[in-house]
């Protein structure tokens, strides 16, 4: 869940403050490399030890900061789901000093963005600040991190939010069959647990289970950091400290298990005019040596949007779905190519077929090498587009330390993709698509 609470009078003085056009300058042109491969990017520690990752840009007074801690929902307790996702709604909810309504009006005053969210192993936060008010925003930041209160009565407020939320959730045919994919697929695992907690979860929550996972995951160890903006190295390294230093040097994870997808269909019966259908199996981790050639195939397959061998087969020749699509979904403990699709009720069976032809026929001939070029363009081409906002820069820093990729990864990235061959992308799709599917479908009754 995203702490989205964002005051009018911050949107109109940060909303326009992107990266100026020197800094993204050839993104547009057909592999050019991402602008934040062409900055430097520098590696900062500070006196204590706490790393990130900087680009220098002075042309606009911004500071953009994204942090991640090693944990998220796959961290909640067996019976307390949903305690990762009450923590993040609750940082601005009161930190040192300042009670909830004082810390949001500091907020307001210094035109200071602070948003987070977890997902199921990363617990995430973001960070914005005027250059002219970097240093009591840092300090207001240092707060929300190591000084939250999490009162009882702001532990309660949020509570209602929360539960707004997943009733919002469980009415959706989309977050519904996501939900019942994954119990499906990760039986008895974190990962087949709802994510953001569900009613019965969250009315069990206390002040004194936020203050466990808070005690437990935040923590120095798992920090990954990226910063980008009006801040140079020698700046950045003390509001590091400032911010981060006082955490535990350790945090105190509960062990998760490496887990692979079980097999198998479940359906459940909703009252909705389409038919949802989501379908997975075993796909790669991060870095595992075909990762880039999976991903090709993806794009191929059904990630390319009109290009796709799903989208031409399922949308445009017998038109029964608007979208159907799929993508690699790799996580700290399950590598995962995961796919979905809504129809008409009278059309899901029909639909799932082709999407079965579709994979088999990948995990048999695979593409052409046309087909492999096309996409190699597009993807190099396009890379550049992660990185036109500072929001963007600092997010794809961090992410390429979550996933250990090395600080070089912005040169090398494209550079893989052109080394894939179509010997690679065939390997890659029989390895993944010979697997059999879990599959999980939500829709009316038959005959409804």
């Amino acid at each position: 869940m995203i702490n989205a609470r964002f005051p009018l009078a911050i949107a109109r003085r940060l909303g326009q403050l992107i990266v100026p056009i020197a800094l993204i300058a050839g993104i547009a042109a057909m592999g050019a490399e991402p602008a934040v491969a062409a900055a430097k990017v520098q590696r900062v520690v500070s006196p204590s030890g706490i790393e990130a990752w900087l680009v220098e840009e002075h042309a606009v007074p911004l500071i953009s900061m994204s942090f991640s801690f090693k944990g998220g929902s796959a961290q909640d307790p067996a019976g307390k789901e949903g305690s990762a996702n009450l923590l993040t709604t609750l940082f601005d909810e009161g930190a040192g000093e300042l009670d909830g309504q004082g810390f949001q009006a500091r907020e307001e005053d210094l035109a200071m963005k602070l948003s987070f969210e977890q997902d199921r192993d990363n617990l995430f936060g973001s960070f914005k600040a005027l250059s002219e008010s970097r240093d009591a925003s840092f300090e207001l930041l240092a707060q929300a991190i190591e000084a939250p209160r999490f009162t009882d009565d702001a532990v309660e407020r949020m509570k209602r939010e929360v539960v707004a939320q997943v009733r919002r959730e469980t009415r959706s045919p989309d977050s519904l069959v996501g939900e019942i994919w994954a119990k499906a697929a990760f039986p008895e695992h974190p990962y087949g647990r709802p994510g953001n907690g569900s009613e019965a979860s969250i009315a069990q929550l206390t002040r004194t289970d936020v203050v466990d996972y808070y005690g437990r995951v935040l923590a120095r160890d798992g920090l990954k950091i990226g910063v980008v903006g009006d801040i140079d190295a020698a700046t950045l390294a003390p509001l590091l400290d400032k911010v981060f230093a006082g955490l535990p040097a350790k945090a105190r994870l509960a062990p998760v298990a490496d887990v692979a997808p079980k097999p198998g269909l479940t359906e459940a019966t909703l009252d909705t005019p389409q038919t949802l259908i989501r379908f997975g199996t075993i796909g790669p981790k991060r870095r595992d040596d075909d990762f880039m050639a999976a991903y090709l195939m993806n794009y191929i397959l059904g990630g390319g949007s009109f290009s796709s061998w799903l989208v031409k087969e399922v949308r445009v020749k017998r038109g029964l779905a608007y979208t159907v699509d799929t993508e690699l979904a790799p996580r700290s403990h399950s590598g995962l190519f995961v796919g979905g699709l809504g129809t008409r009720p009278e059309k899901a069976a029909e639909s799932l077929d082709i999407v079965r032809s579709e994979l088999k026929r990948m995990a048999e001939t695979g593409p052409t090498q046309t087909e492999l070029d096309e996409a190699k363009a597009y993807i190099t081409g396009s890379y550049g587009l992660r990185f036109d906002t500072s929001e963007k820069i600092a997010t794809q820093l961090m992410a390429v330390q979550l996933d250990d990729l090395g600080i070089d990864y912005f040169e090398r990235r494209n550079k893989l993709v052109e080394a894939v061959t179509l010997d690679d992308v065939r390997a890659a799709a029989k390895k993944i698509l010979s697997h059999e599917l879990t599959i999980a479908i939500v829709g009316p009754k038959a005959g409804n």
